[in-house]
């Protein structure tokens, strides 16, 4: 059995749901009961009594987008644990092209970020590539970028302190930097931060990185203590937007991808590709009545 809750254009989900049901019949997909939750505005739940979540995504997607969505094979309730990227993710921005910006080399940075965010080059290897070319930047660079670029994106800060009103451990997880993460962490609610750290001397940027470098391993890896520490049966919430996020994003309960990469969307049970994330808290079924705002 399959649960699917939708958000998208009213208008669509009243006209377009036959039209949805008729076509993945089709192909196998059956739709059991389809109604509006009524502590949930705006959302439609959706039974399947088959199992096939990619026919259904697809048919989905072709009568609904932009939507918001979340499929999967038990009711969704609140997460033990929430993970999430930041850049692009809870932020709007990725860090280090703005500030590449600074050392007015933002075009080059950015060509290359882009690529490793479609997954079509090595993270690791991108992000040291790119971390070389800011060698020699100064670290006011960094809190001038802070202050003047960085912004988290809409809902951020009403999905993290309401879920974790309700109990939940909250965790940013980024292949960007603890010098951006840390006071975004702090601004949004997260309880915890990992992330890599940017080489320093003499208040300048060495061109290197210092530690080891978390990538998509290090996210998956993050998700699946948190989950052992929360103890048997946790569920668990993570969000992210490119390459980098995949397994993160595959190993969680509800894996959300917002505003994603081609990639990323496809390896994810949720998406947010119309609304904000505090769409996310209407997918889970918290109705607003009960979001921190």
């Amino acid at each position: 059995m399959l649960i699917a809750r939708l958000i998208a254009e009213p208008d669509h989900l009243s006209t377009n749901l036959e039209a949805a049901r008729a076509e993945m019949e089709k192909v196998g997909v059956r739709i059991a009961s389809a109604a509006m939750l009524d502590f949930c505005g705006q959302t439609m739940e959706i039974d399947s009594p088959d199992d096939d979540a990619a026919a259904l995504r697809a048919g989905l997607d072709a009568h609904f987008a932009p939507s918001d969505g979340l499929v999967c094979a038990e009711e969704p309730v609140v997460p033990r644990v929430f993970i999430s990227d930041m850049d692009s993710t809870m932020i709007g921005q990725e860090c280090i092209d703005e500030l590449a910006d600074f050392a007015g080399i933002k075009e080059r940075i950015a060509a290359i970020t882009e690529r490793a965010m479609q997954g079509e080059l090595d993270f690791e290897q991108a992000l040291r590539e790119r971390v070389g070319l800011l060698e020699g930047l100064s670290t006011d660079a960094i809190d001038q970028c802070l202050a003047e670029r960085i912004r988290p994106v809409s809902g951020a800060k009403v999905l993290v302190e309401t879920l974790k009103a309700m109990g939940c451990r909250t965790v940013l997880v980024t292949g960007g930097f603890h010098h951006f993460a840390d006071p975004v962490a702090a601004q949004l609610g997260f309880e915890h931060v990992v992330g890599n750290r940017l080489g320093v001397a003499d208040g300048k940027l060495t061109g290197g990185l210092a530690g080891p470098v978390v990538d998509s391993s290090v996210k998956k890896a993050t998700l699946l203590e948190e989950m052992a520490a929360a103890g048997e049966g946790a569920t668990s919430l993570a969000t992210g937007d490119g390459a980098n996020d995949i397994p993160m994003l595959e190993a969680a309960t509800y894996g959300i991808a917002y505003r994603a990469k081609p990639k990323a969307r496809a390896a994810s049970n949720g998406w947010i590709d119309r609304g904000d994330l505090a769409s996310v808290l209407r997918l889970l079924g918290i109705p607003e009545k009960d979001w921190i705002r």
